[in-house]
């Protein structure tokens, strides 16, 4: 009887030990979720114009959109023009990153300025406007 029980006690130890395997998984996951940006979208849709030397900008960017009532919206959040100097400074406050506006088609020029001079004076030093590819 006692050599059956050696016998048990040799293979139930013989077993592989995955908690160094499980402590590597969580170090990768806290690693991941830590250095991955999040991109903030503006919260609408805007029927953006076609351009043809339209290209891609950094994912990490401010994103601001003008709808064609004269919405001015960040985070799906209307700031309206006073806003728009006060979120840009704040945001680059934290890093330095483009502002990018996407305006509907039917947006006034007017407040479409306003909103890039808003921009501007708040600091920003790459304002951008977002565009479709134009089809070839």
């Amino acid at each position: 009887m006692s050599r059956f029980r050696s016998m048990v006690e040799e293979e139930s130890s013989g077993g592989i030990d995955i908690s160094p395997l499980i402590d590597c998984v969580f170090i990768l996951l806290i690693f991941f979720i830590v250095t991955t940006t999040f991109v903030e979208e503006t919260g609408i849709e805007v029927d953006k114009p076609q351009a043809a030397s339209s290209r891609n900008l950094e994912k990490n960017s401010i994103l601001i959109a003008v709808t064609p009532e004269g919405q001015v919206v960040y985070g799906g959040h209307d700031i309206g023009i006073a806003g728009v100097q006060p979120l840009v400074k704040r945001m680059l406050q934290k890093e330095k990153v483009p502002v990018i506006i996407q305006a509907d088609n039917d947006v006034p020029a007017g407040l479409f300025v306003r909103v890039i001079d808003e921009a501007k004076l708040a600091g920003a030093e790459h304002v951008s406007v977002a565009t479709r590819r134009h089809a070839s």
